[in-house]
């Protein structure tokens, strides 16, 4: 469990350090570059999450279990996860859902969380999804006092909610089907 929590601990410092201090990111910024500050920030960030991923998966073998969900409730967790894909794309491919949703990365990042928090009821689950659905919920709120950054992506078009919305649901078929299995162990179907 130790290995989680520190690898949750170093990827979420990582990624908050724009919610707690944006004034020190711009000067550390300034200061040191954008090639090498996103050279460190990658490296530490990256370091978090294999230690996440590691660590998460040697505690799912060893935790207590906290609550078991009903069956009934996977259903709505997998519906909602069902805008999750075009959520995430719609961030680099801007169009009107990107427009709508505002910060789709984050809104896409609370509802995965959220839907596997709901079903999930191990320790290490819930520390997992807890913390992307509090950490996702803070920089959500957190966006509102800070300067907007451009992400880089394809131009804006129209076109870009459709290849959203095809390549976002073929992803999330492609989840359900196999690569869930494959990636996480567990098979949803």
């Amino acid at each position: 469990m130790s290995i989680l929590v520190v690898g949750l601990i170093i990827f979420f410092a990582v990624h908050s350090v724009s919610i707690v201090n944006e004034g020190w990111r711009d000067r550390m910024l300034a200061s040191i570059g954008e090639g090498p500050w996103k050279g460190i920030y990658s490296v530490v960030a990256t370091i978090g999450f294999i230690l996440m991923i590691w660590g998460y998966g040697l505690a799912r073998q060893e935790t207590a279990v906290l609550f078991l969900a009903p069956n009934w409730l996977r259903h709505l967790a997998m519906l909602l996860l069902l805008p999750v894909f075009p959520l995430l794309l719609a961030t680099y491919f801007p169009g009107r859902i990107q427009t709508l949703a505002r910060h789709p990365m984050l809104i896409a990042t609370l509802l995965w969380s959220f839907a596997h928090l709901m079903v999930n009821g191990r320790l290490a689950d819930v520390l997992l999804f807890g913390a992307f659905l509090l950490w996702a919920a803070l920089d959500l709120f957190s966006t509102r006092r800070r300067t907007p950054r451009v992400v880089p992506g394809a131009p804006v078009s129209r076109v870009n909610d459709i290849i959203v919305l095809v390549l976002g649901l073929l992803l999330y078929g492609l989840f359900v089907v196999w690569l869930h299995s494959v990636l996480v162990g567990v098979a949803l179907i």
